[in-house]
């Protein structure tokens, strides 16, 4: 079992940045694929990045060159560096654990309870 918590969301001025982190509890952390989704209003939950136990990761096209997927197993934290936010990235960010490095939500079997970010243009 394990047990995820975001923080770090909030509202930003477009081109602005924040830090989602998210925080696991239990020892095998390392030993999942952590990923980050988002849900916007009226939307389908969509994949955002991805990151393996070894450090591989793999990014949505739409936020690629501006989101940084990262996680520190020392810590049991995962994070997500969100740089040239635009108002089209406002959306609620879940956090969520694996055992492959997919794309699609099915592959997850834990998720936290998720984190705003607004972008105001």
């Amino acid at each position: 079992q394990v047990q995820l918590v975001e923080s770090g969301g909030g509202l930003v001025q477009a081109g602005g940045s924040l830090r989602l982190s998210c925080v696991a509890s239990g020892r095998t952390f390392s030993s999942y694929a952590m990923g980050w989704f988002r849900q916007a209003p009226g939307k389908e939950r969509e994949f955002v990045a991805v990151i393996g136990w070894r450090g591989t990761t793999y990014d949505a096209d739409s936020v690629k060159g501006r989101f940084t997927i990262s996680r520190d197993n020392a810590k049991n934290t995962l994070y997500l560096q969100m740089n040239s936010l635009k108002p089209e990235d406002t959306a609620v960010y879940y956090c969520a654990a694996g055992r492959s490095l997919i794309r699609s939500e099915y592959g997850y079997n834990y998720w936290g309870q998720g984190t705003q970010v607004t972008v105001s243009s």
